[in-house]
C-alpha cells in the first residue's frame, strides 16, 4: 500500500520530481567521473612514471639504496640471473651498471650517468628504445656506441655520428677513459632524466669499466604489474640477506607519497562541491515537502501514524534517490567507459606534467565497475539523509496545524 502511493505521489508532482531526480543525477554523475579521472590519471602518472625507466621492481645490493656506493654492488650477477630465471611469475628481466662520469665534448665538459644495460632485455624494462628521437637505438655487440639523452646531447652540442670522450672510475676503482660515438639520441620527455643519461651495451660497459659479472641492479618485469610488491617479498626470501628486492612502491616512494597527497587535495576539493550541492538539495526538498504539509495534515487527520508518514515520505524519498542515482551512474559510468579507451590528451602542457615525473600529456579515466557501484551507493545514502531533516520537521505539526498551514 505504502509503496503504491509513494509512486502516486512521486508521479503527481511530475516537475518536483523531475528537478529533484535531475540534481540528483548530475551529482551522482560528477561523482562517477571524478573518481575515475583521479584514479586513472595518478594510475597513469605512476605508470608512466615506472616504466620510462625505473622499473617496477629492482633487486640491489642490501646497503645499496641507502649508500649506492661500488662497495655495495651485486658482485655475482649471474647468480641472480639463474635465480629469476626460475621464477614464473617474472615476466622479463635485465641488469644494469650504473656510474657516474664526466662527459666531454669539445670545450664542453658535463657530469652525467653512464649506465651499461642488455639493449634486447631493456626494450621490454623501459621505453628507452621507443623513446627514439635520432639515430639508431642500441643493440647487444655495440662497442663504444652510445646512446644518449637529447638534453645531454644538446649541452655537449652532439648530433648523431658525433664524439664524446668520457672519465669515470670502474668497479675496481681504477681509472676509466673512452671515446664513444653517438648512435641514437632519445627523449622520454622527463628534463632531468634526458638531461644526465647515456646509455652503452652492457658487454662493452663491463670491459672498460672492469664490471664483468658485476650490476648495481637488476630490473624485473612481473607478469602480473600490480602484483609487483609480493613477488618483492617473494624473490626476497630466495636470493638471500646479501641482496634487497624493493618494489616501485619503495623505490619511488616520494612519487606515492605526491600521488596520495594530490588525491586527498582532489576529493577534499570535490567534497566542499558536493557539500554544497547537498545542501541545495536539501534545501529544495525542505520547500517541496512544506508545500505538502496540508496533504500530511490531510493523512494524519484519517488516521495516518506519524510512523506511517514518515516511512511513506522516505518510500518516496529512496525511490526517487534509486532512480536518480542509476540513471547518474550509467552516464558516469559511460563517460568513464569512453575515456578509458580514448584518453583525454592536453596538448601543450607537458612541462606541467613533467613536475610529477610524467612524459605523457594523455590521461585516461579508470572503469572499475566496482568503483561505480561504490560511488552511486554513496550518492544514494546522501541523497536519502538530505530529506530526513525536512521530513522530520514536517511530521511534528500537529494535524490540526498541518491542514491550516498556509
Amino acid at each position: 500500500m505504502l509503496f503504491k502511493l509513494a509512486l502516486r505521489n512521486i508521479t503527481a508532482h511530475k516537475k518536483r520530481s523531475s528537478v529533484t531526480a535531475l540534481l540528483t543525477a548530475i551529482m551522482t554523475a560528477l561523482l562517477v567521473f571524478s573518481s575515475a579521472w583521479i584514479d586513472g590519471s595518478h594510475d597513469t602518472m605512476i605508470q608512466s612514471a615506472v616504466e620510462i625507466y625505473p622499473g617496477y621492481l629492482q633487486i640491489t645490493g642490501k646497503e645499496f639504496r641507502a649508500n649506492p656506493s661500488y662497495d655495495h654492488l651485486i658482485f655475482d650477477a649471474a647468480a641472480i640471473e639463474q635465480e629469476l630465471a626460475q621464477n614464473n611469475d617474472i615476466a622479463s628481466f635485465g641488469a644494469r651498471f650504473e656510474s657516474f662520469v664526466l662527459f666531454s665534448a669539445d670545450e664542453k665538459a658535463v657530469g652525467g650517468m653512464l649506465t651499461g644495460i642488455e639493449p634486447e632485455k631493456e626494450v621490454h624494462l623501459s621505453r628507452l628504445s621507443s623513446s627514439l628521437k635520432k639515430g639508431e637505438y642500441l643493440s647487444a655487440d655495440d662497442t663504444n656506441q652510445v646512446y644518449i639523452g637529447h638534453e645531454l646531447a644538446k649541452r655537449l652540442k652532439l648530433g648523431v655520428g658525433d664524439e664524446v670522450a668520457f672519465v669515470g672510475s670502474g668497479a675496481d676503482y681504477s681509472f676509466a677513459a673512452d671515446n664513444l660515438k653517438v648512435k641514437g639520441i632519445f627523449q622520454t620527455g622527463l628534463f632531468d632524466f634526458d638531461a644526465n643519461s647515456a646509455f652503452l651495451a652492457k658487454g662493452y660497459f663491463d670491459r672498460i669499466m672492469v664490471a664483468e659479472n658485476y650490476a648495481t641492479h637488476f630490473i624485473v618485469l612481473p607478469k602480473r604489474p600490480g602484483q609487483a610488491a609480493e613477488l618483492a617479498a617473494a624473490i626476497a626470501d630466495n636470493i638471500g640477506p646479501q641482496y634487497q628486492s624493493a618494489s616501485w612502491n619503495q623505490t619511488m616512494a616520494g612519487l606515492v607519497k605526491a600521488m596520495k597527497l594530490d588525491s586527498i587535495f582532489s576529493y577534499i576539493t570535490l567534497g566542499i562541491i558536493f557539500i554544497v550541492i547537498f545542501f541545495v538539495i536539501m534545501i529544495y526538498t525542505f520547500l517541496a515537502v512544506f508545500a505538502r504539509i496540508r496533504e500530511i495534515g490531510i493523512l494524519r487527520a484519517i488516521g495516518t501514524t506519524p510512523k506511517q508518514i514518515l516511512a511513506l515520505l522516505l518510500l518516496e524519498s529512496s525511490l526517487l534517490a534509486l532512480i536518480s542515482v542509476v540513471i547518474g551512474g550509467l552516464i558516469g559510468g559511460a563517460f568513464a567507459h569512453y575515456f578509458h579507451h580514448n584518453p583525454i590528451v592536453f596538448a601543450g602542457m607537458e612541462e606541467q606534467f613533467k613536475q610529477y615525473g610524467l612524459a605523457a600529456s594523455a590521461m585516461p579515466t579508470a572503469f572499475m565497475p566496482l568503483m561505480i557501484l561504490r560511488d552511486m551507493v554513496v550518492m544514494f545514502g546522501l541523497s536519502v539523509l538530505s530529506t530526513l531533516y525536512p521530513i522530520l520537521k514536517v511530521n511534528r505539526f500537529r494535524p490540526v496545524e498541518a491542514i491550516h498551514h498556509v
